[in-house]
């Protein structure tokens, strides 16, 4: 979640409904641009104890239409702490109703993996359901999520994603030492259910790793020893996997995992590892664990992006139950792909930076959920795909907002390092508007702030092709649309090199203080011929395939533009 920006001027009246504008290529001042348009500033950052309280730092970084600041709740009284339980994730799941999604390795929620079964989280809960056979020497009770505080079995996997034919390893602190198994299972629809079992280990020994290591707030455990290779075989699929790890005393928690092959392919998507670290805060303990957002002090109290680390490690758990914020904008996504017939290959934005992938190799690149932090590198490549061809979709919103660097870990390993400083020291890691290369160069929006209630999506130019079979008119209100956060065209803001543009939604929306703002959505065509579409809100994703929010118009929408992109009749 990026901090709100602000800005000096009145905030933005929203302009007259947009039209569809062509011809208009690398313009930064086009003429249907708001004369009355604000000047902006940087965005805020989270003070040190507050947690929903934020800064503003200095003014005059850059000049990118940035809008007014929200008022934010007022900090609570001082000296109050926060639970030592609260999370960073839990923190900033309030900008994010969507976050993990109807996934029941959220945190106090229904169990997905129940007894070693899928049970779909949207079961009717007053269906009987007849008894799987059990393993006696198992607990007969649903598994219990582990924590951060007593590490009952928490683990990651190393070196990243990996293709078939290739090893996977696993790092697991069991606490006390007892036997564990690792259920590994592949995200899908799979009639419904959300995900198949692939295989399952064998019975493994656990030990107690060494307490995760911490310097300047980076929190490592690249010195737990080995607890389980897995090889992948040649013939497992690509896609998005979890392991599901289960003590014999009942205790269980998660490791994502993505295993991807450079196989030709209609659509590579891309799952948003680095964003996921940023967030995550591990050890949830009220001691150790720092994220990009949040650190804790020497009485357990939630500290702000002020005093959060600005280096975080991937050789360590996801916090809580083991899974990242945001997960479940991408297994939304995949859901509803792979229901449809839609021929994906995967891959993590670690990938995109490595060059292990080559995106050109696509007709398009998915990005399906918040995926806020990018280093040069992965914008780099995404840039000369799209002109070399390669569509872009972002299904999400506060996209590529941070510039981060990736380095190696203390034995070496590449990219296991994330940094960011947010200005705290020395280095390049800013806004990417901050360095005259703001996100709307790229993407054909960008981000404005958070919506505090979800609102309506007005749709726009109903007659263009995107809306087409979807039964939305001009005008039409899709509820609940946005949410979460919100992009929007910047007038005095460059716009990328485009043959024909146009903004398919302009939504009102009221920001926390009252003042009214506007969410859009865009799609454009660069001189390659490639199209880029930007949602600009958090909950198209969830649109597609979560239940309570699915949206017919949206799906229809969704399709329209990855059949054109496929060139499926």
């Amino acid at each position: 979640m990026a901090g709100e920006p602000e800005t000096g001027q009145a905030p933005e009246e929203a302009p007259e409904p947009p039209t569809v504008l062509r011809g208009a290529g690398n313009c930064a001042n086009n003429h249907d641009a708001p004369a009355h348009a604000e000047a902006p500033q940087p965005p805020t950052t989270s003070s040190g104890a507050a947690l929903y309280q934020f800064a503003a730092p200095p003014r005059g970084a850059n000049d990118h239409n940035e809008p007014a600041p929200e008022e934010l709740p007022a900090p609570p009284p001082p000296g109050t702490p926060t639970p030592r339980w609260q999370s960073g994730a839990l923190a900033h799941a309030v900008s994010d109703p969507f976050a993990l999604g109807p996934l029941p390795w959220l945190r106090g929620s229904e169990t997905y993996f129940e007894d070693g079964r899928i049970i779909p989280w949207y079961a009717d809960p007053h269906t009987p359901r007849v008894p799987p056979p059990r393993d006696k020497t198992f607990p007969t009770g649903a598994p219990r999520s582990a924590d951060d505080v007593h590490r009952q079995i928490k683990g990651f996997t190393s070196p990243g994603a990996v293709t078939p034919g290739e090893a996977l390893d696993f790092h697991i602190t069991v606490d006390p030492p007892q036997q564990f198994t690792v259920d590994v299972y592949r995200i899908g629809h799979y009639n419904g259910e959300g995900a198949a079992k692939i295989t399952t280990s064998p019975r493994l020994s656990g030990i107690v790793q060494p307490p995760p290591l911490a310097a300047d707030r980076t929190v490592s455990c690249h010195h737990w020893w080995l607890s389980w290779r897995l090889q992948v075989p040649a013939y497992w699929n690509v896609g998005a996997y979890v392991a599901v790890l289960t003590t014999l005393d009942g205790y269980r928690s998660h490791i994502p995992f993505t295993v991807r092959d450079n196989r030709p392919a209609d659509l590579l998507l891309l799952l948003p590892d680095v964003t996921w670290q940023a967030y995550n805060l591990y050890p949830e303990d009220g001691s150790t664990g720092a994220s990009l957002y949040h650190a804790w002090d020497d009485e357990g109290r939630l500290l702000g992006e002020a005093d959060a680390a600005t280096t975080v490690s991937f050789d360590r758990p996801y916090a809580g139950a083991g899974l990242p914020l945001h997960v479940g904008h991408a297994y939304d996504v995949i859901r509803w792909a792979e229901r449809y017939g839609y021929d994906l290959a995967y891959a993590d934005a670690r990938d995109l930076h490595a060059g292990t992938v080559d995106p050109t190799r696509y007709r398009g690149l998915i990005f399906p959920g918040h995926d806020e932090y990018w280093s040069a590198n992965m914008r780099r490549t995404t840039e000369f795909a799209r002109d070399a061809g390669t569509s872009l979709v972002f299904l999400s919103a506060n996209t590529m907002y941070w510039q981060v660097e990736l380095g190696p870990s203390p034995s070496g390993a590449p990219a296991r390092l994330l940094t960011c400083r947010k200005r705290k020291g020395p280095g390049k890691s800013l806004l990417w508007r901050e360095i005259d290369r703001p996100e709307q160069q790229l993407l054909g929006i960008q981000y404005a702030g958070r919506v505090p209630a979800p609102r309506p999506m007005i749709v726009r130019n109903a007659h263009h092709w995107l809306w087409e079979a979807t039964g939305a008119h001009e005008g039409d209100e899709i509820e609940h649309l946005v949410a979460g956060e919100a992009d929007r065209y910047f007038p005095r803001t460059t716009l990328p090199e485009h043959e024909e543009r146009v903004l398919l939604a302009h939504s009102p929306y009221d920001d926390a203080r009252g003042t009214r703002r506007h969410q859009e959505t865009s799609l454009y065509r660069a001189p390659s011929g490639a199209l880029v579409f930007a949602s600009g809100t958090f909950a198209w994703s969830p649109a597609l395939d979560r239940p309570g929010h699915v949206d017919a118009r949206i799906q229809r929408a969704t399709a329209n533009l990855l059949d054109r992109i496929c060139k499926r009749d």
